[in-house]
């Protein structure tokens, strides 16, 4: 599998990201051992993990995994900390909080380091630059090689990527920021998109399939075994069934009949290939599925399938996202 930098850094990790938010609570051990061993063998480096996926048992598996079944110098491991299960915090970015997660992620995954550690979420009521240095003290520390944030609006990303580049004293370089990007969720382009180009940090887009949607697979209604059916998923894939969503799904289809490959390709090839992506991150709740995602590897799309597809799925921007002054 082709390796990309993460951002501006000298880190490189596979251009498609193994996620695991479904281990430990719909993957068993055994199926989630498959994928890693599947994504391993197909020459994937990237896997993302979080404290808070499965109360922590997705990073319990992962671990169980490292030297066991893949060598653990194979892998970049990421994880995430900044979620919190308090209805009244649901973020909680304190430089108490996020070291003593980060030490807990270490133990559940059994290694004394992380290759990247991404401040989960945007916590409003701590200070910014609280939050910034706790991650330069994991990485002094030597508990974290490489940083990153994840779900940061435009603003608050380049506030926090600015910072890191233009504080006094050793700061630790923004190397990515993990979002939602797919054909039918463009939202990133208005501002966190054109932030992190400028500032070069990398997107690790999560949700590249649209929350499945962009398979194709609810076209004609919703798979009994499907994220759609879960009492538990149905909230999360819903906002992405409304007639907006069919036309792409649509698209896709006849994108994927034409060139005689798989909707799900046509949607991770378009995902994967866009300015400022590093690795689109892919969930799955088995090897098979996974397996069907990295054959998207030696697919590119042509020029005129990606204008059409962008097309059908453009975003209203209007002032002041672009350039005004043609209003």
């Amino acid at each position: 599998m082709e390796q990309r930098h993460l951002g501006r850094t000298g880190l490189r990790v596979s251009r498609i990201g193994l996620g695991t938010l479904t281990w430990g609570r719909d993957t068993d051990e055994h199926d989630a051992a498959d994928q890693l061993k599947a994504f391993w063998d197909a020459g994937g480096t990237l896997v993302d993990t979080a404290d808070v996926y499965a109360d922590g048992e997705a990073e319990y598996l992962l671990g169980r995994f490292l030297d066991k079944l893949v060598p653990r110098q194979d892998l970049v491991v990421a994880t995430k900390a900044g979620s919190v299960a308090d209805p009244y915090r649901r973020f909680d970015g304190s430089r108490g909080h996020l070291l003593a997660a980060l030490d807990a992620s270490l133990k559940r995954l059994g290694t004394d380091y992380v290759d990247l550690w991404q401040i989960h979420a945007f916590d409003p009521v701590t200070p910014l630059e609280e939050t910034l240095q706790a991650l330069d003290i994991a990485v002094s520390s030597g508990r974290v090689r490489y940083a990153g944030v994840s779900d940061f609006s435009g603003w608050q990303l380049a506030k926090a990527a600015t910072w890191q580049l233009a504080a006094p004293g050793v700061r630790t370089r923004l190397a990515c920021t993990q979002m939602e990007y797919s054909l039918v969720q463009r939202g990133v382009e208005r501002e966190v998109l054109p932030a992190a180009l400028d500032l070069g940090v990398g997107l690790l887009p999560s949700s590249p399939l649209g929350r499945g949607v962009l398979t194709g697979k609810y076209r004609t209604g919703t798979p009994s075994d499907s994220r759609g059916a879960s009492e538990q998923l149905a909230p999360f894939v819903e906002p992405y069934l409304d007639q907006a969503a069919r036309r792409i799904v649509d698209a896709v289809a006849t994108a994927a009949d034409g060139l005689s490959t798989t909707p799900l390709q046509v949607a991770l090839a378009w995902v994967r290939d866009r300015p400022g992506v590093v690795a689109p991150v892919v969930g799955a709740r088995n090897a098979r599925q996974l397996t069907e995602a990295l054959s998207v590897e030696a697919l590119s799309l042509p020029d005129e399938i990606c204008q059409a597809l962008d097309d059908v799925s453009a975003p209203v921007h209007r002032y002041p996202d672009q350039d005004w002054s043609t209003l």
